[in-house]
């Protein structure tokens, strides 16, 4: 954004208290709010995943989509795609979609799980992309997951880390820990039986892994050191 000529500002501080500058901003200036969250234009951006997605599988719908949420804006995106595909007659079923949330942040599983309204919580993960204490889209978030009996799942940072280095070693597709943690959940949820055997499935990568190379590094370990001789080279490849 530099590059382009951006004026970007980094804030020292939490996801939320990001969120609570920048609206006071907004208000301050009448600066335009692009916010998913907040801007219900927005989600019309996000479903074109959805129509991307099932154009590349000629119009053949999976039993699963797996997404991996923070705010919710993305998850819900991706469920209007797809409901609106079926409005329009171009498929014929929604797919189950599988949300998928960090353990350290996951206020959307919680919900789920004890059945209660979405309460604030710790951002405790390495997924920074999607680590939301307190997400700005929970109805859709939620109502995608209900109103395709879906279901939701947690992954831990270990998981997410172990799928980066899966995805990159089995499609060649670099994915920053936020991104691949729809494949990790896909993961978790045929080892827990949710997802059974004969069941098709897609996962929506949402992040490049360029964005947060110190994780990749995590992911893989750093790379092999020699000097300059050949006998420290062969030394190593063989071992």
């Amino acid at each position: 954004m530099l590059i382009y000529g951006a004026k970007v500002i980094s804030v020292a501080g939490s996801y939320q208290q990001t969120f609570e500058l920048s609206a006071e901003a907004i208000s301050r200036w009448g600066w335009y709010n692009r916010n998913a969250g907040i801007n219900a234009h927005l989600v019309e951006g996000k479903k074109t995943v959805s129509l991307e997605f099932i154009e590349q599988l000629n119009w053949d719908v999976p039993d699963w989509v797996a997404v991996s949420v923070g705010d919710g804006c993305t998850i819900g995106g991706v469920y209007k795609g797809f409901y609106d595909l079926l409005m329009l007659g171009l498929i014929d079923r929604v797919p189950k979609i599988l949300g998928v949330q960090a353990a350290g942040c996951c206020p959307f599983v919680t919900a789920h799980r004890e059945n209660k309204p979405l309460v604030p919580t710790e951002e405790n993960t390495l997924a920074d992309s999607i680590a939301v204490g307190v997400p700005r889209n929970p109805v859709k978030a939620l109502e995608a997951v209900k109103n395709t009996q879906g279901e939701w799942i947690t992954v831990s940072d270990d998981k997410i880390l172990e799928t980066m280095k899966l995805l990159g070693t089995t499609e060649g597709i670099f994915g920053e820990p936020a991104g691949v943690v729809g494949l990790a959940g896909v993961v978790e949820a045929i080892n827990k039986g949710l997802i059974k055997a004969h069941e098709r499935v897609g996962v929506i990568i949402t992040g490049n892994g360029l964005k947060d190379i110190n994780n990749g590094l995590k992911a893989v370990g750093e790379p092999l050191r020699v000097e300059p001789e050949i006998s420290q080279l062969e030394q190593i490849l063989t071992n």
